[in-house]
């Protein structure tokens, strides 16, 4: 599968956690990351993440249209809900995809781990 991780700043100790945690189910997929949150993987995980650019920069933009072409087959987005985010229309715009396209969509922790529990299991 093809699986974008994404983290707002506040959220980014979360996600490095989450993929140390997850590491040899990700391991076994193709990873995808905004700027700062997929070198941060890469770094202090070890798994490959193929990067975008930086969320406000246009990273979620890009993601949304690599979904929108059917390029995308997981979203894992840790959002921070209490801080405002400039690129919020970008944000809403790749949830609404990942909805219009029937994308599974963690934006909590808790939906990301019932997710990697679905793929513990699985052949891709």
């Amino acid at each position: 599968m093809r699986i974008a991780l994404v983290a707002h700043d506040k959220k980014k100790e979360d996600m490095i956690d989450f993929a140390k945690r997850y590491k040899d189910i990700l391991a076994k997929h193709e990873l995808y990351g905004t700027g700062t949150t997929g070198k941060l993987i890469n770094e202090e995980v070890g798994l490959p993440v193929t990067r975008f650019l930086s969320g406000p920069l246009g990273g979620d933009q890009q993601i949304g249209a690599k979904l929108a072409q059917g390029e995308m087959d997981m979203i894992i987005f840790l959002r921070d809900p209490l801080t405002p985010q400039p690129h919020e229309p970008d944000i809403s715009a790749l949830l609404r995809l990942c909805d219009v396209h029937c994308i599974p969509l963690a934006t909590n922790l808790g939906t990301a781990e019932v997710l990697m529990r679905s793929l513990k299991d699985r052949e891709y």
